[in-house]
């Protein structure tokens, strides 16, 4: 009796899916380094990049002062599309997961703090959207 032993082979849709998916990550990898370099040439420390917990993950978390800053990072072809991928339910995980990482500071939910937008363009041109998510 023979064993037929069966291959994985990838189908042209999937592999083009998967090439746009590992296009789209390092896009977003490099949107969020061109962000943080800007926000660090204006003075801003960098606490965490990525910060992942059991509220959600955050883009980048910045330092000013006493003050920490939570940045969600958005990149498409214009600012205008970038925006618009903002979404209700992702802005309530990102404040779950900004209160999560506020448990960890001295002052907890006391730290002064903002939430901001960063928007990067097709250019690699930057939008920085202060206060973004007021209310939080």
């Amino acid at each position: 009796m023979s064993v037929m032993r069966h291959r994985d082979f990838n189908t042209p849709a999937q592999t083009a899916r998967q090439t746009r998916g590992f296009r789209a990550y390092h896009s977003g990898v490099s949107a969020e380094q061109s962000v943080e370099r800007h926000y660090v040439d204006l003075g801003y420390s960098v606490a965490a990049r990525r910060c992942r917990n059991a509220g959600g993950e955050l883009d980048l978390v910045l330092r000013l002062g006493a003050a920490v800053i939570f940045v969600e990072v958005k990149k498409a072809r214009d600012f205008a599309r970038a925006a618009e991928r903002v979404s209700s339910r992702q802005i309530a995980r990102l404040q779950l997961a900004a209160t999560m990482f506020l448990a960890g500071e001295p002052m907890g939910e006391l730290t002064d703090c903002r939430f901001d937008v960063a928007l990067v363009n097709q250019a690699g041109e930057i939008e920085i959207l202060e206060n973004a998510l007021m209310g939080f």
